[in-house]
């Protein structure tokens, strides 16, 4: 199953999307705990009823001074970077110097 999304909710201070992958906690958890560290996010969580028969809902409401899209952009961004850092790290440490 390859991953989609849905949006459930989109307004000028919350966004709620559906997480449609297999893994329903990796990167929802990722998603909700960066963005928590960013100005004018008040609340951000994901939120799944049932592991076994559902997927995760990941919420992130705003002051209103930032749009919620605006901040997942930003958090998926960070994401990646974060992840290239590491693996340029991991590759660093895995290939000997000449």
């Amino acid at each position: 199953m390859s991953t989609e999304i849905e949006i459930r909710k989109l307004t000028d201070r919350e966004l709620v999307i559906v997480y449609k992958d297999k893994d329903k906690h990796t990167i929802p958890n990722l998603i909700s705990k960066l963005a928590l560290n960013k100005p004018h996010v008040k609340y951000a969580a994901y939120i799944i009823d049932h592991p076994l028969v559902s997927y995760p809902e990941i919420v992130i409401v705003t002051d209103g001074s930032r749009k919620p899209l605006d901040v997942l952009k930003e958090v998926l961004v960070e994401a990646r970077d974060m992840l290239t850092n590491l693996l340029r790290k991991v590759d660093q440490v895995l290939t000997p110097e000449e």
